[in-house]
């Protein structure tokens, strides 16, 4: 039988009785229906699993009993920070998606250029709170204890002003390959256009700021998949894909 993971921002700890927020209530009871005694597993960030039963389950409170802790998430071998072009809808959702499940530690969201989204104001909140959402949905999913940090989404010269060290710009027209780079040490940035990509002055920009151009191959990708395609092939050589 499936135990469903759920992310609660509250304080965990072994044998403590916990009124769960109404969010996770309203999931628990409307969406998995579950009832009293059924058993789940709670997360928080703080890099845990606890393993939990219910005791009490309505449509507006929910109390757990918290069982027992798993051992700490191991911390990743390699930082992979990953700052995204803006996109339409569900190509945004799906590259944010599957960068958690890749095992990305940071993401920012771009504004450059050729995004065809412009979001300002409480448009922008509501968006980047789905763009959360979609996060911690993903972290549930996949079971990873800590959450990666979503950073307020910013123009690209102003993100670029904080990047001291640089990284890496996918760009289809670079010399280099990825697969040719030598190990980036204890972390490393992936920055990512948006449809069309950077335009040739935000490359260039991003190269005075120390970002090395790298290729993928003789094709170009879209959006949502260039990332993914990267981030796959950044553990495969320097992160946890390999054997440990």
């Amino acid at each position: 039988m499936r135990v469903h993971r759920v992310f609660v921002e509250v304080g965990l700890a072994v044998g403590s009785r916990i009124e769960l927020p109404a969010g996770p209530t309203r999931h628990l009871s409307q969406v998995l229906r579950l009832t009293a005694g059924s058993s789940l597993v709670l997360f928080n960030g703080d890099g845990h699993d606890y393993a939990a039963r219910l005791v009490e389950l309505g449509r507006a409170a929910a109390i757990v009993l918290v069982e027992a802790a798993s051992e700490l998430e191991p911390v990743a071998p390699l930082d992979i920070r990953l700052a995204i072009g803006v996109s339409r809808g569900e190509r945004m959702d799906y590259a944010l998606q599957k960068a958690v499940e890749l095992g990305v530690g940071q993401i920012a969201p771009i504004f450059s250029e050729r995004c065809q989204v412009r979001l300002q104001g409480p448009r922008l909140e509501r968006r980047a709170a789905h763009w959360r959402g979609i996060l911690v949905s993903a972290c549930e999913q996949c079971g990873r204890r800590r959450l990666p940090t979503l950073a307020s989404a910013v123009r690209l010269d102003q993100w670029l002003a904080g990047q001291p060290d640089g990284g890496l710009l996918l760009d289809p027209q670079a010399p280099q390959a990825l697969t040719g780079l030598p190990a980036p040490g204890a972390g490393v940035t992936l920055l990512v256009g948006p449809e069309g990509g950077l335009s040739p002055r935000e490359r260039d920009q991003a190269r005075r700021h120390g970002f090395r151009g790298v290729r993928l191959g003789p094709r170009i990708l879209r959006t949502e998949t260039a990332p993914l395609a990267a981030i796959a092939v950044i553990q495969a050589l320097w992160g946890d894909f390999r054997d440990p």
